[in-house]
């Protein structure tokens, strides 16, 4: 059973997607940058987040 969306998080998709578009008229390589910090970001405040989970302070 998927998830159900919650209502505040529609504004943030479509922005999101707004901003993919944006990125892709400027071209390939503004894309992939994008895509590319986007896992980075991802990437580290999960490590983050781990961290802070350990010591009890995130959820």
């Amino acid at each position: 059973m998927p998830r159900r969306r919650r209502l505040t998080s529609s504004p943030y998709s479509l922005a999101r997607a707004s901003n993919n578009v944006r990125a892709m008229t400027r071209g390939p390589t503004a894309y992939a940058t994008r895509r590319v910090r986007r896992k980075v970001y991802s990437k580290e405040f999960g490590l983050t987040r781990s961290i802070l989970k350990a010591f009890g302070l995130s959820k």
